[in-house]
């Protein structure tokens, strides 16, 4: 099995070479780089597997480097804060990050947060399939009014026209869409779409859920105060 290409983006050296050689202890392809542009031109050359940018980074943060990445492609983004601020995690969440990480981190629980998310991209640094929950369930063309999901194509379309979703919101509806009507938690969504054996913060559902809402209809998730989401049937 092919190892798993990591870009790392991390302005502080001790970091950055601390964190690379635990990555590569572990069995990952690392590229590492100080600063926003570098590591934007590593991306585009390398085409890693899954990107981990320090949000702050010189020459181009590490929320605008979020953004061009995912302006070009789909790979799984975790962006990497020295303050647990709520504008940084949001921003970088806004951005199209799939995950962040507060530091100091415990390189334990980078490990398990990066193979949780390339269990859900089902690429080869996860140990599985990321097939869970209503991703596995779930089969055929699902239809909420002028919204249509094709759970085996993986193809969004409203109104006729095509959605584009990243693979973390795709596994966000698909949980939704398997049982519209029911009000779903944040902490069941936790668990179920990211893959969280433990608590996480809530805040990377509610940024998802509203990046969710504006490709598919704000009025299409209902929120239920108090208890979680659901989707409208």
């Amino acid at each position: 099995m092919a190892e798993t290409h990591v870009l790392f983006v991390e302005d502080d050296d001790v970091i950055r070479e601390a964190t690379q050689l635990a990555l590569e202890r572990d069995g990952f392809t690392v590229t590492a780089m100080p600063d926003g542009l570098s590591g934007l031109e590593a991306f585009r050359t390398d085409r890693p597997d899954i990107a981990l940018l320090d949000v702050m980074l010189p020459g181009m943060d590490g929320v605008s480097l979020c953004r061009r990445i995912r302006d070009e492609s789909t790979v799984p983004v975790i962006m990497l804060s020295a303050r647990a601020d709520s504008i940084d995690v949001v921003l970088g969440l806004e951005a199209g990050a799939d995950d962040y990480v507060t530091k100091p981190f415990d390189g334990s629980v980078l490990m398990a947060r990066i193979r949780a998310v390339l269990r859900r991209f089902g690429h080869a640094g996860g140990s599985g399939t990321g097939d869970s929950g209503a991703a596995g369930a779930a089969c055929g063309v699902l239809v909420f009014g002028d919204l249509e999901v094709d759970t085996e194509g993986m193809e969004v379309r409203r109104a006729g026209a095509p959605v584009a979703l990243t693979p973390t919101e795709m596994r966000l509806l698909l949980e939704f869409s398997s049982a519209p009507g029911t009000v779903l938690s944040r902490d069941k969504l936790l668990e179920r779409v990211w893959d969280y054996g433990w608590g996480g913060d809530t805040r990377v559902v509610d940024v998802h859920v509203q990046r969710l809402r504006t490709k598919i209809g704000q009025d299409r998730i209902e929120t239920v105060r108090g208890f979680g989401y659901k989707l409208k049937g």
